[in-house]
């Protein structure tokens, strides 16, 4: 029998949901590129429900004891006296999210001999030391697509969120105020400007294909050129690569993977090649991003506005710039977990889990490392190495917060 390790976020601070806000979620019947949503045997949740924190435990209890697994689910994952590190030694499989992630480090990996299976519910596995993880025969999987478009539609919101200058307006409203001149002056229309984003993968393309009908020039940078077709059909210009993207945007989107070669692409030095007063959004990671870069950005007026929901890392310290630093429209890292995403990715960790108990193949696109060496959605998306470097400071928001 194997024991599952599963990181998940707190519940909510008001207790886990008794009814929700709507009774049900539309069913969808595949994703735009033609893959088959999750195909789990069965699932023991309704699609709908809070599932990603603990309480929720991914709708996986019922299942896993009834095979005789040993299930265990945390959100203290940071530290050396964490849960995730004290049960991680006798581990078979980790489950970790993107939003809240157990970072499995090189060290912890090797502290782990029992370690064969690490998934992430969601999308997105630069928490996993991929380097490592090839070094020690893991196999690294995701649940592919599950919540690409849950983020492409925060991609499209939080833009016009900068662009029109919505939160600060907001906020005069909580505060009793009318003021409209306060308001506007920061407020644009997204009309005509250009948009770039930086990599048009699954999230990239649908970011672009959100934006199309808003009247703006849209731009794109990938190391997997799309068809001309696409290119065609969304009006769409490509660039070879970020700097001469970005060049030209007045607003520049990331959706491209963290791994060695995205590692803080957006420097001092890119920044500095945008346009003055353009504006940057982040839902990839946000090690893609210099931290203080940004915030320096944002304080000279080179940026004039900075959104995202990743940071680095996560949890984020109380004490991390991003929280306090000018016309930012940060959130916690709740893009690709909406209640609709939740069900998508936790039906996709069932299937994963069905899959390697009976012995079967794990789909390809949900492969990120497999014998050894980046495999399926890994080998497209990913370079080899590690990304993981810093991850420990995450301990300083448990600190902070006791």
């Amino acid at each position: 029998m194997a024991k599952i390790l599963c990181v998940l976020y707190d519940d909510p601070v008001d207790g886990f949901p008794k009814s929700y806000a709507r009774d049900d979620i539309p069913t969808l019947d595949g994703y735009p590129s033609g893959q088959t949503l999750p195909t789990p045997s069965a699932i023991d949740f309704r699609p709908g429900e809070l599932l990603g924190s603990v309480s929720g435990e991914l709708g996986l209890r019922e299942f896993l004891a009834g095979l005789g697994h040993t299930f265990i689910v945390t959100s203290d994952k940071d530290g050396a006296d964490s849960v995730f590190e004290r049960e991680l030694p006798g581990a078979d499989i980790v489950i970790s999210q993107p939003f809240w992630p157990a970072y499995l480090t090189a060290a912890r990996i090797a502290k782990a001999p029992r370690l064969k299976l690490a998934v992430t519910a969601g999308i997105g596995s630069d928490h996993v030391d991929l380097q490592a993880a090839s070094e020690h025969g893991l196999t690294v999987a995701e649940v592919t697509y599950s919540n690409s478009i849950s983020v492409s539609e925060h991609v499209v919101m939080l833009i016009l969120s900068l662009v029109r200058n919505y939160i600060p307006s907001y906020q005069w409203v909580v505060n009793g105020g009318w003021n409209i001149a306060d308001c506007v002056s920061r407020s644009y229309d997204l009309e005509g400007m250009d948009v770039g984003t930086v990599a048009a993968g699954r999230i990239g393309t649908a970011v672009l294909r959100r934006l199309k009908p808003f009247g703006v020039k849209l731009h794109y940078t990938d190391r997997h050129r799309l068809p001309e077709s696409v290119e065609r059909d969304l009006d769409v210009t490509f660039h070879p690569d970020a700097e001469s993207m970005v060049r030209v945007c007045d607003v520049v989107t990331i959706n491209a993977p963290l791994h060695p070669e995205t590692e803080h692409m957006f420097n001092d030095a890119m920044i500095g090649k945008m346009k003055r007063g353009s504006y940057l959004v982040n839902t990839a990671r946000g090690k893609i991003c210099d931290r203080d870069a940004v915030v320096r950005a944002l304080q000279s007026g080179q940026l004039a506005g900075y959104a995202g929901d990743v940071w680095f890392p996560q949890p984020a310290p109380r004490d991390h710039p991003w929280r306090t630093m000018p016309h930012h429209g940060m959130t916690p890292h709740v893009s690709g977990t909406s209640l609709s995403a939740q069900a998508r990715y936790a039906a996709g960790v069932r299937e994963i889990l069905e899959c390697w108990f009976d012995g079967r193949p794990i789909r390809e696109e949900y492969l990120i490392v497999d014998k050894g060496k980046l495999a399926g959605a890994g080998a497209h998306s990913y370079s080899a190495g590690n990304a993981t470097g810093g991850s420990d400071e995450a301990e300083r928001f448990r600190q902070q917060t006791k």
